[in-house]
């Protein structure tokens, strides 16, 4: 009877390692065909842009995550990191769309720095790092929103149109934008040395440092590229709203590390693709337009969230034997 139970399992294990993307897909099309049958037009050109503008943001957050996780980090500031990026841009947007994109993406980058900077040089946890920074950037731009920033909150015509249009008839501009940083981080771990640094840190630190890799340089520079792909999420997500605010992107930070856990990222290093988080963030967005098509509040989609983190942590720990 032992031997009858094992033999599923490992074959379920080796699925789940070697070919992660075959389960995701079939999640997928589950959720799809559920989705459907509450709301038929969810197949439409409008379903499909509504699908995919949901995505973006989090395919952007969870790379950020994905990208940390790997060398054991997370980010818990990324959302706040969105929602100063999209008011700044928002905020500019009457000088200029390029100069309201450069200083939002400048906030990102400037976050971004300062966690690595905080993890790598002076060895704060990355928990209380960023969760410090995310308080830190909250005060700042509520004291700021009364100053030096007040006045407009409407992003540029142009932010608009890369947040919310679409062009062939349905294909969001937002979309071409994911895919190019979507597509330089699949090509950094795939193909560069410093994409193997990420996963030889997670790893083992200790290895890797013994090798001669200064790690607190790669991980600020981790760090500040997580802070960028924020900040394009929120300036995005900024566009698609058409109007900013300080808790633009507050809902976003659970569903981001979901986004990476659901591809099979673990949080404490080492494992992980990019290629399963993108299959996470269309997930999670088509499992949100299920529960807004079920009239479920934002606060139960929290549950939700939270409810697959958990569960899918535990259930990768089991099928692999590898910690979540």
């Amino acid at each position: 009877m032992k031997t009858m139970d094992v033999a599923p399992r490992s074959r379920f294990a080796t699925m789940m390692q070697e070919r992660p993307l075959i389960v995701l897909s079939a999640v997928l099309v589950v959720l799809v065909a559920i989705t459907v049958a509450i709301e038929p037009n969810f197949l439409s050109v409008a379903g499909f842009r509504n699908t995919v503008l949901i995505a973006v943001p989090l395919g952007l957050l969870g790379g950020a995550q994905t990208i940390l996780m790997l060398t054991g980090g997370i980010d818990l500031s990324v959302a706040m990191i969105a929602t100063g990026a999209a008011y700044v841009a928002g905020n500019q947007s009457p000088e200029g769309a390029a100069t309201a994109i450069l200083l939002g993406l400048a906030v990102g980058v400037l976050a971004g720095a300062a966690n690595g900077i905080g993890v790598g040089v002076f060895r704060v946890n990355p928990l209380i790092m960023t969760l410090a920074m995310a308080a830190i950037l909250l005060g700042l731009f509520t004291a700021w929103a009364q100053g030096w920033l007040q006045g407009s909150t409407t992003p540029a015509p142009l932010i608009r149109r890369l947040g919310a249009s679409t062009f062939w008839g349905g294909v969001p501009y937002a979309a071409v934008v994911w895919a190019v940083f979507g597509g330089a981080i699949l090509l950094m771990l795939r193909r560069t040395g410093f994409g193997r640094l990420l996963y030889a840190i997670g790893d083992n630190p200790i290895a890797v440092r013994l090798s001669g890799v200064r790690i607190w340089q790669v991980q600020i520079a981790v760090y500040t590229i997580a802070g960028l792909l924020a900040a394009v999420a929120g300036i995005l997500l900024g566009g698609r709203t058409g109007a900013v605010d300080l808790a633009l992107a507050s809902g976003l930070l659970l569903p981001s590390v979901a986004t990476a856990v659901i591809g099979g990222t673990s949080i404490f290093g080492g494992v992980g693709t990019y290629s399963g988080t993108i299959m996470g963030a269309l997930i999670l967005s088509v499992l949100g337009s299920m529960l807004t098509f079920l009239q479920v509040g934002q606060a139960v989609q929290q549950i939700v969230y939270g409810a697959i983190v958990l569960v899918l942590s535990w259930v990768y720990a089991r099928v692999t034997g590898v910690s979540q």
